[in-house]
């Protein structure tokens, strides 16, 4: 009797062949890993230090608490909507996958067109965003290391980005048994994190906590917005940082028992991140100066280190910030690997320019080593906009959301919304996977147009939301050439293609209908065979 690991994975690969593609990937991520993956990109810690300054102008303290549970509840609608089609075809190009095989044929190839170009640019600006997020707490660093007199340029901050993009470029360049090994590193620091800033931030502020009916009660708006489109606005701190659970998927081809294991790992990264995160929201607003403006203001630049340096003083706060910088270091080497897992499948697709030379497998690593240098090179260009102003470079942060939100809501739509043979994976939600989707595609409609919105009614040139200029930018020109003449994607661009080599004529023909109507094997059913 076959050893069961050496089942499952014979029904990965049967899955995967079913729907069209070969195994070229090295399966060493254990279920634990590919929860790790997501888990470490939403970063929690660091990445609510990266978007506080959405949350705290915009309500305040109840916009932290109040705000973070109410979007965690449609983000986790969200997450279980994915999960169900992540269980139904775990391959790493499932988002556009996904649509061109539940659409009807009329429109298929634009809209996996669109979504697989959403996704793309989505990954990588979710790269960009964190990577800069990374840079700006390298800089305060130095700015609580210098008593604060440092305050550091856009072309120092800058560099310090540059260089942190290309060594999580060499990382990923490394063989998949090592990425996969460095997750479980990256879960273990992240949680010991979250749990060492609630109980520290508690026990050094018990003299000078605020009383509970400001920490959880108080609505302070600065940005001159009415309230409840305040309140709203700062859906983007929670949006931002349970974001990018599709990795999960981009690594499916690399994850053992993958229709198992990607939509497992979606939702628990997500429930656990939406409770650990709502609990150091409750610890921020306890210990945080009622003085909102002067924590946005303040000489440090970050209003997290602000707030660690009033209840931990300096020396205390340089050494838990040197792991808040460390854990914002790994989210982004996990974000870059799993952006360069979606460029390599859209690329195997030929979608991309230059897919010929991005589709190339090392024969060393046995990785996407050009694709990887290919998002390295996009977030670099990305983060030339902070020469633009701080909104500009702000917009980095809202694209990484709407155009994921874009890439996310299309697909469920497809489900529902077209005739197809959609059948469900071992992660089903029953009757209520059309109530949860709508849910979710509501959502994040909503969001996507509130974050094409500027900071503050009154605004400038200078303050002005790009998201829309840049989103739409990139949006436009990629259907510009996908209705190139002659050249064009609409003339050779048909969706997935089968990449399986030396099959039967009936088993390519039988493949390609089943990529076609979308005929997606319950991973169960391959183990028991």
């Amino acid at each position: 009797m076959e050893p069961p690991q050496h089942a499952i994975a014979i029904a990965d690969e049967a899955l995967l062949a079913e729907l069209g593609y070969k195994q070229e990937f090295k399966r060493a991520f254990t279920p634990l890993e590919v929860f790790g993956i997501a888990f470490s990109i939403i970063g929690l810690l660091p990445s609510i230090a990266s978007v506080l300054f959405y949350a705290v102008p915009n309500g305040g303290p109840v916009s932290m608490v109040w705000g973070w549970a109410v979007a965690s509840l449609f983000i986790l609608c969200v997450g279980m909507s994915m999960a169900e089609l992540g269980s139904a075809a775990p391959t790493s190009g499932g988002l556009y996958f996904w649509t061109h095989s539940l659409s009807s044929p009329w429109c298929r190839n634009l809209l996996a067109w669109i979504v697989g170009y959403s996704n793309t640019v989505g990954t990588i600006a979710s790269v960009a965003s964190i990577d800069w997020g990374c840079a700006v707490q390298v800089m305060a660093a130095v700015s609580i290391g210098s008593g604060q007199t440092f305050t550091a340029t856009s072309a120092q901050t800058f560099a310090v980005y540059v260089a942190i993009v290309l060594s999580h470029a060499v990382i990923c360049c490394m063989g998949t048994a090592v990425l996969a090994r460095l997750q479980t590193i990256y879960v273990v620091l992240n949680i010991c994190l979250c749990l060492a800033v609630i109980i520290g931030l508690l026990a050094t502020s018990k003299a000078n906590m605020n009383s509970a009916s400001y920490a959880l009660g108080n609505f302070t708006n600065l940005n001159g917005w009415s309230d409840g489109y305040a309140f709203i606005l700062s859906f983007l701190a929670p949006s931002w940082t349970i974001s990018s659970f599709d990795s999960s998927v981009h690594i499916s081809e690399e994850s053992s028992n993958a229709a198992t294991a990607v939509p497992w790992a979606i939702v628990s990264a997500i429930g656990i991140a939406a409770i650990l995160g709502w609990a150091i929201n409750v610890s921020l607003t306890f210990c945080m100066s009622t003085d909102l403006n002067f924590l946005l203001g303040s000489p440090i630049g970050q209003p997290m280190a602000q707030i660690f340096f009033n209840s931990f003083g300096q020396n205390g706060t340089l050494a838990l910030w040197s792991f808040v910088v460390l854990v914002q270091y790994m989210m982004g080497s996990s974000m870059v690997l799993a952006s360069s897992r979606q460029t390599f499948a859209f690329a195997r697709d030929g979608a991309l320019p230059f897919s010929s030379y991005l589709y190339r497998m090392n024969r060393f690593t046995k990785t996407p080593v050009n694709t990887v240098w290919f998002v390295a090179a996009f977030s670099i260009l990305l983060g030339t906009l902070s020469f633009a102003g701080p909104q500009a470079i702000n917009a980095v942060f809202s694209l990484s959301v709407t155009a994921l939100y874009i890439a996310y809501a299309i697909p469920i739509i497809a489900r529902f919304a077209f005739k197809n043979n959609f059948k469900p994976g071992p992660f089903n939600l029953g009757i209520f996977s059309l109530p949860v989707a709508v849910i979710s595609v509501s959502y994040m409609f909503i969001m996507d147009i509130v974050f094409f919105f500027p900071t503050t009614p009154q605004t400038d040139v200078a303050n002005m939301n790009y998201t829309v200029v840049v989103l739409g930018g990139i949006l436009f020109l990629s259907i510009m050439w996908y209705y190139c003449p002659v050249y064009g994607g609409v003339h050779w661009f048909t969706g997935p293609v089968s990449n399986l080599e030396k099959v039967s004529e009936e088993s390519t023909s039988s493949i390609r209908g089943s990529v076609e109507k979308n005929v997606c094997v319950d991973i169960r059913e391959s183990v028991g065979a």
